[in-house]
């Protein structure tokens, strides 16, 4: 095939009954340079045979050529599940105006997966026309549609997306309320006195990984309410809140929690005691001096590291004379 004629060569060959030669004139394509290629690809996208609708859509995502939304996305609704992956691909790879045009119209179709891959899409494209309809789609039936909204909406860094975001922190689906925090804090919401009261009552979630993101936030917010609810925090009943819980007061420098971190290098886990030791040496809590200590002939070398550096930390402290104390940012 001649760079001039291999559009028309491709759209003869495909035309061929015996999928094995259509599959064969695909997978030997090597030129795409031509943009003519494009109409036998596309038309390809529809073929009876499966592998041949999956290697177009393959030769369409090296294209990236947003005349191909539609065939693409239209393949996104394919009864075979290869296909259907390769359209979710291709779709990511397409650049251009007339690709979000075509993209937007698409979050109406019936499928979440289809739903869901086009939001993917909108995302890569970062067309500003993009966030309303993203927004829209906070509110969709589906979870997995709502959680990828709400990645997308971070992943654009838009503050004025904020308001939209924020009941989804509600959101009957655990990972879609998991994701908005982090979304939240992205979009600047950190310091927020309304963003860290949500995260306050996230503590109390049904699912510990929520819980989890919102000792991580809360750690991250210098925020005074934040340290009485982490302390508490520090007896939740999933090790991986408290360890989350007991770093994040060390962030704050919360002085007022070293009693009950002392107490959780008595913990059984290792996790526990080394986040403990941790966040002891960045409060530089000289009353933890003598529980450190004897964490240097602990089991665990991870444990013993973080007990040698905490100590290293308060000795400094010590001798600054100047032994650190919460600041928190504050109303």
């Amino acid at each position: 095939m001649t760079q001039s004629s291999l559009a028309q060569d491709l759209e003869g060959i495909l035309g061929d009954p015996d999928p094995g030669a259509r599959q064969l004139a695909l997978t030997q394509i090597e030129d795409l340079s031509d943009p003519e290629i494009i109409h036998p690809l596309i038309a390809a996208v529809r073929d009876e045979d499966p592998t041949v609708r999956a290697l177009a859509l393959g030769h369409l995502e090296d294209l990236g050529d947003a005349r191909a939304v539609p065939a693409v996305v239209g393949a996104l609704d394919d009864e075979d599940a290869r296909v259907r992956e390769a359209a979710a691909t291709a779709l990511r790879e397409i650049r251009g105006a007339d690709a979000a045009t075509h993209l937007i119209k698409a979050l109406g179709h019936t499928s979440p997966f289809v739903r869901t891959s086009v939001i993917v899409a909108l995302r890569e494209i970062r067309d500003p026309r993009a966030l309303a309809p993203l927004e829209g789609a906070l509110g969709d039936p589906d979870p997995e549609v709502r959680r990828e909204a709400v990645l997308s909406l971070a992943y654009l860094r838009r503050p004025e997306s904020a308001p939209a975001l924020r009941p989804s922190l509600r959101d009957p689906d655990a990972r879609v309320r998991q994701v908005a925090i982090g979304a939240l804090e992205s979009l600047g919401a950190r310091g927020d006195t309304a963003f860290v009261q949500d995260l306050v009552g996230l503590l109390s979630d049904p699912d510990w990984r929520v819980r989890v993101e919102a000792a991580i936030v809360l750690g991250r917010s210098a925020h005074g309410l934040a340290a009485p609810h982490l302390r508490s925090a520090l007896d939740d009943s999933a090790w991986q809140v408290r360890k989350e819980a007991a770093l994040a007061l060390g962030r704050l420098r919360a002085a007022s929690a070293t009693e009950d971190l002392i107490g959780l290098l008595g913990s059984d886990l290792a996790d526990l005691r080394k986040a403990a030791a941790q966040a002891l040496g960045e409060i530089e809590a000289a009353a933890a001096e003598a529980p450190l200590r004897r964490l240097l002939g602990d089991a665990d070398v991870e444990v013993r590291k973080a007990a040698g550096r905490a100590l290293e930390a308060i000795r400094e402290g010590i001798g600054r004379g100047n032994a650190r104390h919460e600041t928190f940012a504050r109303d």
